[in-house]
């Protein structure tokens, strides 16, 4: 899985810093415009089971092949159907989904995206790519963040950033994996032209079956040699 392998260097980066540090918003010299909240090229749509769509808005120029990976995978009905499978308020304050298999070692059958690593933080709301510890394995797997955590800061690629719906992520069903884990029904690129938000059983994604009868382990004690212990997933 992608992210525990990360948890001792976090956690020892955390306890290292004041409270009051930790809370500070670092400060940035990169120039830009604000990004086009209203492209809907670079809007990405997450039908939550727990209640209503997430828009989140896309960072190609910062990120274009992680956004190219995502836009794919969307519009190929990747996601639809797929769960939450690691969401933890602490010690990483994260709700990642992403995975085909629902385990976390899972991802899609393209290659994996190189480091994207960026300026962009990991502030409320952001959405990254989940990797092992080869920085350049990101794939289909991705983590948004309830809280700011800053350690991980260019060391996962950021690319993007929920602005509107966050109320649907916190309501995501905590646990490593949940007990009645949390699902994105359906995923669409608001390009597309996609239907209001239905509430209701998303598509099956083949790999995970019946959305009703999905079976995860109780915790998964760690990955295959190739997929180091779970940590956010490219």
């Amino acid at each position: 899985m992608r992210f525990i392998g990360f948890l001792a260097a976090f956690t020892a980066a955390m306890t290292a810093v004041p409270a009051v540090a930790q809370q500070k918003t670092i400060p940035s010299t990169h120039a830009e415009e604000a990004p086009d909240t209203t492209d809907k090229a670079n809007l990405w749509l997450l039908d939550l089971s727990t209640g209503g769509r997430v828009t989140i808005l896309l960072r190609p120029d910062v990120a274009p092949k992680m956004v190219e990976r995502i836009k794919t995978l969307t519009r190929r009905h990747f996601y639809d159907g797929t769960i939450f499978h690691r969401v933890t308020d602490r010690p990483l304050p994260i709700a990642q989904g992403g995975d085909p298999t629902g385990t976390g070692t899972g991802d899609s059958d393209l290659p994996d995206v190189p480091a994207e690593f960026n300026y962009l933080p990991h502030a409320r709301g952001a959405v990254a790519a989940a990797r092992t510890e080869d920085e350049n394995s990101a794939n289909s797997q991705f983590y948004i963040m309830f809280r700011p955590a800053l350690s991980l800061d260019k060391r996962y690629t950021v690319f993007g950033r929920v602005i509107k719906g966050m109320e649907y992520v916190d309501e995501i069903h905590r646990g490593e994996p949940p007990k009645d884990p949390s699902r994105i029904l359906h995923a669409y690129i608001a390009s597309d032209n996609p239907p209001p938000y239905q509430p209701g059983p998303a598509t099956v994604n083949p790999a995970l079956g019946d959305p009703g009868d999905i079976t995860l382990p109780a915790k998964p004690a760690a990955a295959p040699a190739s997929k180091p212990a779970q940590k956010p997933k490219k």
